[in-house]
């Protein structure tokens, strides 16, 4: 899939940073990649988290992306850090 404009939300703004939300089917991994949030790189800044929720079509995975470059139009994120991977009840 790709980037999509709708699922992308500000939770939080404050001196320059932003907290953003952002929800999809694809997978971490490919929202990490180079260029996937290129649609969003005029709201993007170096720095900003991203929470996410990744392949909500099936086993969801949670966690917090932050924008690593941002440079001519080109938005790379750092690798998702994962909340609740696991539970040890």
């Amino acid at each position: 899939m790709a980037y999509t404009s709708k699922t992308l939300s500000v939770l939080g703004y404050a001196n320059g940073f932003t907290l953003w939300h952002y929800a999809t089917a694809d997978a971490a991994a490919a929202v990490d990649s180079s260029g996937y949030l290129n649609g969003a790189a005029e709201l993007l800044r170096i720095g900003d988290f991203v929470f996410a929720n990744t392949e909500t079509g099936g086993t969801p995975v949670h966690g917090i992306f932050v924008v690593r470059a941002n440079s001519g139009g080109v938005v790379d994120l750092a690798n998702l850090t994962q909340f609740g991977g696991s539970n040890t009840d």
